[in-house]
């Protein structure tokens, strides 16, 4: 069997084995309808209140405040539509940033589709809000504020609790994305003014098609889904409890180990990086050098195509992401590229390598080696490549 290096955790983490320990009698046991008054539900009722305490404590909130969807998309998507829908009369003035998540800028658009307004506020080169920009967005019609806590394809960490101060002083409901920060990075709710927050299982080795919104008390946000009397009478279905069992367990895994976790792919990261650019030449590092998640890598390669690196690294047994997407049958850049400065061309020659606590040097070494020799034979067949190699020597021999 080929080996296999896997460096996508941004995308999704392996499950852990004590969270499918968990989760199995859920689905052979104890798989009655926690919505079902018998006595046969109970376990299901009492393993779904287990995980709402769990989260609420992650976060200082209170388990009350929690509502479980079927992931990151769903959170996003309910807490974008639903305070529209409710503050409509307030104002009809959105501000996000360009660099969000599809599932908010989608949901952005959708909204302005039906006569909201939206403003997609610019960050700097390493992808930070800068709060001067975001003050001068703010009008008197402003209703939510929505800032991702730590960016999926770049790492970079946003200055989220100065956003949630000034939404508080301004009276605008603030929303963060923390699918790719919660359970990675410590989050207090009352601490950063937090209203509204998103996560998801599947990004700290919890089960894919589960997660949460956080959801203030006191927000007369409505249902996003429509149907029964489930999650207090928020979220129609029947819930998932396997799923929330897992992401429970993952959650508290998650707590118990993340100041260690952080220490070791901190330090696995850096090594990654100063090889990175110290032995490729014309190697740009996107995302902020030190506000940036501990797994998180982001790298763009002058004179190359980031899916030919992919594929050859995949023959490796490399597994990565490159900030490149297939849209209608063509690649374009990444939009998050595209925000912090990088020209097309550039930008699609990126790579996102994100790391795991079961990520060796070992593995770093030979993905670095890896890298190096694939980059310096991509250069070799590009004909830019050559023409700047060319142009160079020429002004050497001027000089």
């Amino acid at each position: 069997m080929k080996r296999v290096i896997y460096l996508d955790n941004a995308a999704t983490t392996k499950v852990r084995p004590e969270v499918v320990e968990a989760m199995l009698p859920f689905y052979t046991e104890n798989y009655g309808n926690p919505s079902s008054v018998y006595d046969f539900s109970a376990p299901c009722k009492e393993g779904m209140a287990h995980t709402r305490e769990t989260i609420a404590k992650a976060l200082g909130a209170d388990s009350s405040e929690i509502y479980f969807t079927n992931g990151g998309t769903e959170s996003d998507n309910w807490a974008l539509t639903a305070t529209a829908e409710a503050y409509a009369s307030k104002g009809r003035h959105i501000i996000t940033t360009q660099i969000e998540h599809h599932a908010i800028l989608h949901t952005g658009q959708y909204l302005e589709a039906r006569g909201f307004e939206v403003t997609y506020l610019p960050v700097d080169e390493t992808g930070l809000v800068e709060i001067a920009e975001l003050k001068k967005a703010i009008r008197p019609d402003t209703i939510l504020i929505s800032v991702m806590f730590a960016n999926n394809e770049i790492g970079t960490i946003e200055p989220i609790r100065e956003i949630g101060e000034l939404a508080k002083e301004r009276g605008i409901l603030f929303h963060t994305d923390a699918v790719q920060a919660f359970g990675h990075e410590p989050i207090n709710v009352d601490e950063y003014h937090i209203d509204m927050l998103s996560a998801s299982a599947h990004k700290l080795n919890g089960p894919k098609g589960v997660g949460f919104l956080y959801i203030r008390k006191g927000l007369k946000l409505r249902s996003f889904i429509h149907g029964g009397a489930q999650e207090r009478k928020r979220r129609a279905g029947t819930e998932n409890v396997p799923g929330i069992v897992g992401m429970g367990k993952a959650v508290e895994i998650a707590l118990a180990k993340m100041e260690e976790n952080k220490k070791k792919e901190t330090e696995l990261r850096d090594y990654l990086i100063r090889r990175i650019m110290s032995e490729v030449p014309y190697t740009r590092l996107n995302g902020h050098p030190a506000k940036r998640l501990s797994n998180n890598a982001n790298f763009a390669f002058q004179f190359i195509e980031g899916e030919s690196l992919l594929i050859m690294l995949d023959m490796e047994g490399i597994c990565g992401s490159s900030g490149s997407a297939c849209t209608s049958g063509s690649l374009d850049p990444s939009h998050v590229l595209l925000a912090i400065g990088l020209p097309h061309e550039i930008a699609h020659g990126s790579l996102r390598l994100t790391l795991s606590e079961e990520t060796t040097k070992e593995e770093i070494d030979f993905t670095v080696d890896c890298i190096k020799r694939i980059v310096e034979r991509l250069r070799s067949m590009s004909p830019l490549y050559e023409d700047f190699v060319k142009s160079r020597e020429k002004k050497d021999i001027r000089l």
